[in-house]
């Protein structure tokens, strides 16, 4: 009866786990997820401290940057509330919710890299694990996977690896490579084979604040493929060429700059 319902409703079956650490960006593709595949799991990570953060970007770009990039997100959360509006046109625009959708289950972990994560992970068995805004996997807990893990990253890889990609196009003139990829996970910073990747074209009414969830909303229909091809045992990751950087949130001074002088938030 499962089998016969699947084919009348066009879903596939296989379980799919979703690691997240929640909000509403990845609810949008949650919420995608769970309406074309039968069997969603999502185990939501508890939120990464501010002074981890702060102390890891700094032993990489030294205190200066690390304390601007700090000032940079702290700024963009308070922003988000004079932007819902351009944010509602989106979720319109593009027919999605991110709003928690009830029927999900969801896990509470700490971190995807516990013990206790990836035992949960291997407990429920599934066909693909999908990533979207959770913490980077260490080599040892990809390792102990026994199943395909790809992720949702807001940019264009490889020339927009790492955060805010949608922002570093648009700061350097290359709007043609505003967008999303859903690729395989590697011990890499979003260096693992690309699945499928989209396009957008940001509003002048968008900001830091909208990007992301523009490059969201409008990229559930590659991330359904990629999960759909994962769980059909069809993956096949594109040979795309080009330059490849890492990038992170600019210091709170280039975010003034840009955005007084270029009218780029």
């Amino acid at each position: 009866m499962a089998d016969a319902e699947n084919i009348i409703t066009g879903r596939q079956p296989g379980r799919v786990v979703v690691v997240t650490a929640g909000g509403e960006n990845p609810w949008i593709m949650i919420n995608a997820l769970a309406a074309r595949f039968d069997d969603i799991v999502v185990l939501q990570e508890q939120p990464e401290s501010k002074g981890l953060f702060l102390r890891r970007r700094a032993r990489k770009l030294g205190w200066p940057t690390a304390i601007g990039q700090l000032a940079t997100m702290i700024a963009s959360r308070f922003g988000k509330r004079f932007t819902r509006k351009r944010a509602e046109e989106i979720l319109q625009l593009y027919g999605v919710s991110g709003m928690p959708d009830p029927r999900v289950p969801v896990r509470q972990i700490v971190s995807v890299n516990d013990g206790e994560a990836v035992a949960q992970i291997r407990q429920l068995a599934p066909k693909v694990v999908f990533l979207i805004s959770c913490r980077m996997l260490k080599a040892m807990t990809l390792a102990q996977i026994p199943c395909p893990v790809v992720n949702f990253h807001a940019g264009t890889n490889p020339r927009y690896r790492g955060l805010m990609g949608g922002y570093w196009a648009r700061i350097n003139n290359d709007v043609a490579h505003f967008g999303a990829t859903v690729h395989l996970v590697d011990e890499g910073v979003d260096t693992g084979g690309i699945l499928y990747q989209s396009r957008q074209t940001p509003d002048r009414g968008d900001t830091m604040h909208t990007y992301p969830l523009l490059q969201t909303a409008a990229s559930t229909d590659i991330a359904i493929a990629a999960v759909d091809d994962a769980l059909k045992g069809r993956l096949e990751p594109l040979d795309v060429a080009g330059p490849s950087q890492q990038w992170y949130h600019p210091p709170i001074w280039m975010w003034l700059w840009n955005g007084i002088r270029r009218g780029i938030w």
